[in-house]
């Protein structure tokens, strides 16, 4: 079905939907990962997003249930230069375009997505709308022009958990919200380590790795109070993942404010940006954005290169923070922009990246790790 992309600076695509008719606009961004598209699809930092992959043929080995990364797929559209309608691969149960007319998400294909990236890498990720129906060039741009800006908006709460829940049996086993305000809700304490995370659009890969790890998590509201975290006494804290900007969330800046030497703190992501605010620093927007299973980032303390995952728009200025506050643990090789930031004296650390994620295929699996090793070594 003939369709037509237009960005909020006239630029036009000529394409073609793949999953009916339909019309959507938000951010359009790109993302470099060769395979892992279900994954893209239902990673909450993808809210209000349209996702360009630059592999160029996307499809090809369906979709499986087991993959998801939250309850629903999150993008606003997904743009692919060729979709393949027929899957080879013993684990699939349907194909791609199947599933995104169940969730009514727009599929296009027959778009120059390398055109497109590279527009997008001269000029910055901007806005975008996709029509099947409205091919009237000056009203395409306008309706792009209306939609709204990534900058400034506060895009947590359409994500975040309604109800708290624990992981159990590979997905989430939901609580009333009541239950949080005992303190005997957890079910190993003194055997696992008590893990609260604030769900700011958390993936579920993540609280499997902190499991692994040893931790036995509890994810709650975003908007959950630091008194409610104190009373529930646990162990450590972990800062999530989430889309839009980080400077609007001002609830959760307050929040990790009061929580800050605490227990030991972990954040990947917006969960990094967050306390980087948090500790008196500002964020900025990245030109075109980090997004792919392929970003080179240096380890400072080991001066070994990570491969790494990363879907993130906003990165953390260290100068405004202050090595009084925290030191620089990670930089991304690019364009040595911040990736990795710790404050040994608040127990308290972060990384831009997703670890959970597992490119190089296990770079930086070590964090959840290490994150279990601070909270051991609080304990004594």
């Amino acid at each position: 079905m003939k369709a037509l992309l237009a960005l909020e600076d006239g630029r036009i695509f000529p394409c073609r939907s793949f999953t009916g008719p339909g019309e959507a606009n938000g951010e359009v961004v790109f993302n470099t990962s060769m395979t892992g598209y279900q994954e893209i699809l239902t990673d909450p930092s993808y809210y209000g997003q349209m996702v360009t992959m630059t592999y160029p043929l996307i499809g090809n080995y369906g979709v499986c249930p087991e993959d998801i990364e939250s309850d629903k797929i999150q993008v606003a559209a997904l743009i692919v230069k060729e979709y393949q309608d027929f899957p080879s691969n013993f684990r699939s149960r349907g194909t791609l375009a199947d599933y995104l007319i169940k969730g009514h998400v727009l599929g296009i294909e027959d778009l120059d997505t390398r055109a497109l990236t590279r527009h997008i890498r001269k000029s910055g990720a901007m806005r975008a709308i996709i029509s099947t129906s409205d091919f009237d060039l000056d009203s395409l741009v306008q309706k792009a022009r209306q939609s709204p800006s990534m900058q400034g908006s506060d895009l947590v709460g359409k994500v975040t958990t309604k109800k708290p829940y624990f992981w159990r049996y590979n997905k989430p086993d939901y609580i009333d919200i009541k239950k949080l305000e005992d303190p005997l809700i957890w079910h190993f304490k003194g055997k696992k380590h008590s893990v609260v995370a604030l769900d700011f659009g958390i993936k579920y890969n993540i609280i499997r790795c902190l499991e692994r790890a040893g931790c036995e998590v509890l994810v709650v509201p975003a908007k959950t109070d630091a008194m409610t975290i104190k009373k529930l006494k646990p162990d450590g804290i972990f800062l999530s993942n989430g889309p839009g900007d980080p400077e609007p969330v001002t609830y959760a800046v307050d929040t990790i404010k009061e929580l800050l030497g605490f227990v030991p703190i972990f954040g990947i992501c917006l969960g990094m940006q967050l306390l980087g605010i948090a500790m008196g620093g500002k964020t900025m927007k990245i030109k075109f954005g980090h997004r792919g299973g392929n970003q080179p980032v240096k380890n400072l303390s080991t001066n070994k290169v990570e491969i790494t995952s990363q879907n993130h728009g906003f990165a953390v200025d260290l100068n405004t923070i202050g090595k009084d506050h925290c030191a620089m643990t990670h930089i991304n090789l690019n364009e040595d922009s911040l990736e990795g930031l710790k404050n040994d004296a608040l127990k308290a650390f972060a990384v831009q990246y997703h670890p959970e994620a597992s490119p190089g295929p296990h770079d930086a699996a070590y964090l959840f790790n290490q994150f279990a090793k601070v909270i051991e070594n609080a304990k004594t």
